[in-house]
């Protein structure tokens, strides 16, 4: 197949470029620059000059493949909710070019989504629509262009990590640099699902190969890594004191952060794995945090 793949050349992307090319298929990589499209022909595959500020952009690279598979998102968190509100548009976009053919949508949201109500893990087969995750709105996208004809599967991502990024924990190291202290709130017993990138990246290749219209996957290695367990270690590659900190100071220590810090994003897999026949085998989360380079970090 022709793949129309968003966000081709970001910290995912760029690993499901080589996943979809050894798998036999053509990639259409869409990138926003020239430097992008020096990468992707480098890699084997073609550019398409998109931006998710104009869904035009993106609907036309969809037009063009036999299938779609959209990573791409501003992880800009600081406008978190903005952001989703763009990638709502650009799945409504890209809806409208596929709308009727046949042809498979894999779009991303977070594993959140399939919150169970009690608590516990969040599963493929659950969706909060009303969940406080704002990433919703991808999800909403995506169950309004499937109501247009079009066949819509949902990969659910938790922390992907490797020795460079860690989803949002990477912030959290931020954070933590800069406030001098590592903190986690309450008992920092509240978790965190987790996935090499690596394996992220072989899930959408699968995900692709097996594509079933309405199902929802979770890319989950690990169920949920304790926040403390992942402060604790932030403290110790960064070299300063790690703090518990009550509720009622997360806003105030934390910032746009605190929605995230004390929230569990704990996950199960088991569906995905059953039906995809996918075994995680990178590094974990707290490997590779303890595995960083915290000074290169700081001066990238």
């Amino acid at each position: 197949m022709r793949v129309f793949l968003t966000g081709a050349t970001g910290f995912i992307g760029s690993r499901i470029v080589p996943e979809l090319i050894e798998a036999g298929h053509q990639v259409l990589g869409a990138t926003r620059s020239e430097a992008g499209a020096a990468e992707l022909e480098k890699a084997g595959a073609q550019a398409h000059r998109a931006t998710l500020e104009d869904p035009k952009t993106m609907a036309d690279g969809a037009a063009k493949a036999d299938a779609v598979i959209h990573t791409a998102f501003d992880h800009d968190f600081s406008r978190f909710v903005e952001n989703c509100e763009k990638d709502r548009r650009v799945i409504e976009a890209m809806g409208d070019a596929l709308a009727g053919s046949g042809r498979p949508l894999i779009i991303t949201s977070g594993v959140g989504l399939g919150s169970v109500e009690g608590g516990g893990l969040a599963r493929e087969d659950v969706i909060d629509r009303k969940h406080a995750n704002p990433r919703r709105a991808s999800e909403l996208a995506g169950e309004a262009v499937a109501a247009r004809g079009v066949s819509v599967a949902a990969m659910r991502l938790p922390q992907v990590h490797d020795t460079q990024r860690q989803g949002l924990v990477s912030p959290l190291i931020d954070h933590a640099r800069q406030t001098g202290v590592s903190a986690y709130v309450g008992e920092g017993d509240n978790r965190m699902a987790a996935a090499h990138v690596s394996d992220v990246a072989r899930l959408y290749r699968l995900a692709l190969d097996n594509h079933e219209a309405g199902v929802r996957w979770n890319g989950v290695a690990e169920e949920g890594v304790p926040v403390r367990d992942i402060a604790e270690t932030i403290g110790k590659g960064l070299g300063v004191p790690v703090k518990s900190i009550s509720p009622e100071e997360a806003e105030s220590h934390f910032g746009w952060l605190a929605m995230f810090a004390g929230m569990n994003m704990a996950a199960s897999s088991a569906i995905t794995r059953e039906k995809l026949g996918w075994e995680p085998t990178g590094p974990t989360l707290l490997e590779d945090l303890r595995n960083m380079d915290y000074d290169a970090a700081e001066t990238t």
